[in-house]
């Protein structure tokens, strides 16, 4: 990887696009230090350090924006709306017939679903804005009240509620437009770049408190003994981790196709021997974000809700700790049943038969039409199968040792791992791709 960021680098073209990538990942950085006005930020972290222990959305977000929202700075809500936004998208896509031909009219038509994609993420930013406005209103930490109001009556409470909802919203305007010129005018996915460099941005965080485990043992040796041989596990199963991910990154099942010789004019098309590649985690994160987004839901709900000790609503509620196994046992096979999802969407069989079909392919052994879909039907599954317990296992293993070791707060989960080495394998292929085009290029010339 390296080596292919250095040979990128001797090249003026490919030099000045990661030169820009850079800037725009200072920028982001920049402002997610840059607070957001009215807000007490001593009392937010104060109250955020609770919530990461908790596993609310809330939580799940500070993760994603880098501590940005534990900070209230002007990047609090992060790229979420946008990664929302082009979820709804995708899915309305697949169900409204207007947008699915909108899709297939090439290149006009992607900008027209772009461009609607922009305005939903707005829209996104001014909801989520104004609901973590409200949660942030109700709040305090140890008496202190996060929003800070003087005492000037209604018309300064709302004008000090308009500049917080709308300074979030600005920072996830300005986070969407800086992915989309990453994606223009720098190297990697926008949107992927600007994730990665949030979660970049808690390593120290998690290195820190790795020192704070073996100061305590170095204080107390017989109560904390134990992290002398936790803290060095903890950086094995991370190396560990990101082998297993790397590997089944590039793992693929092959489906052969055989394409048959056709005579045009006095030429011989065909006869060629290819192959479909399927990834195995051909999902990608996706199914852990569905998955984290809907559990976090009922510790969210207590949030706001508040439920008397003992009751069945707090009974109800604290069964869904993040902590608990039935958490895990949720999260386990809510992975499996959106990675299945995440297939009926990107893949349908019917429709790869009949390209097939179409393009005079077939696959050896099975005969075309019906039994090819079912046969790439009953491929497609078993891969899911294997790439959703590969995730679900990867997303499970920070909760089991931490319920194992007792090290509950580390920065760093499954979900951020799996980002962090996608991202960086996507961005390196990317580079390789350009250094061939040019390869390839200065050859013809």
């Amino acid at each position: 990887m390296f080596k292919t960021i250095q040979n990128a680098w001797s090249i003026p073209e490919l030099r000045k696009k990661l030169l820009f990538t850079l800037l725009i990942i200072i920028v982001f950085r920049f402002g997610s230090v840059i607070p957001v006005p009215f807000l007490d930020v001593e009392s937010l972290r104060g109250l955020m350090s609770a919530m990461n222990a908790e596993g609310t959305a809330l939580g799940y977000l500070n993760m994603l924006t880098g501590g940005a929202f534990a900070n209230a700075t002007m990047f609090a809500m992060g790229i979420t709306p946008y990664i929302n936004s082009s979820i709804i998208m995708q899915l309305l896509t697949v169900a409204i017939p207007a947008l699915e031909r909108m899709a297939k009219e090439g290149e006009e038509g992607r900008k027209k679903i772009t461009a609607i994609t922009r305005y939903v993420t707005v829209a996104l930013g001014l909801i989520q804005g104004a609901a973590y406005y409200s949660f942030l209103r109700f709040s305090g930490y140890n008496g202190e009240s996060i929003v800070k109001y003087a005492e000037n009556g209604f018309a300064t409470q709302a004008f000090i509620a308009v500049t917080i909802v709308l300074t979030f919203t600005a920072g996830t305007a300005l986070m969407m437009w800086m992915g989309e010129q990453i994606n223009v005018k720098g190297v990697g996915n926008g949107i992927s770049i600007l994730l990665f460099s949030g979660i970049v941005a808690r390593l120290p965080d998690t290195i820190q408190q790795l020192g704070i485990y073996i100061s305590s043992a170095n204080t107390n040796p017989s109560a904390y003994g134990k992290y002398y041989f936790f803290v060095p596990l903890f950086v094995v199963l991370f190396l560990a981790v990101i082998w297993v991910i790397v590997f089944m990154n590039d793992s693929e099942r092959r489906i052969p196709v055989q394409y048959a010789k056709r005579v045009v004019g006095r030429k011989m098309y065909g006869g060629q021997s290819t192959h479909i590649p399927i990834k195995v985690a051909m999902s990608g994160v996706m199914p852990i974000i569905f998955a984290s987004s809907i559990l976090s839901i009922p510790s969210t709900i207590q949030m706001f809700v508040h439920p008397e000790a003992g009751s069945i609503g707090a009974t109800i509620l604290n069964a869904f700790s993040s902590s608990g196994p039935i958490y895990a046992v949720l999260y386990f096979i809510l992975i499996i049943m959106f990675a299945y999802f995440y297939l009926t969407i990107q893949y349908n069989p019917i429709e790869m038969a009949n390209n097939l079909r179409q393009s005079n392919g077939t696959i050896p052994g099975v005969r075309p039409g019906r039994p090819t879909a079912d046969f790439i039907a009953k491929i497609l599954s078993k891969i899911t199968l294997i790439g959703s317990l590969f995730l679900a296992v990867i997303a499970l293993l920070p909760i089991i040792f931490g319920a194992l070791t007792g090290m509950h707060n580390l920065s760093l989960g499954g979900t951020s791992i799996i980002i962090l080495v996608g991202v960086a394998l996507e961005t390196v292929k990317q580079l390789e791709s350009q250094m061939m085009m040019r390869h390839y290029k200065g050859f013809l010339d």
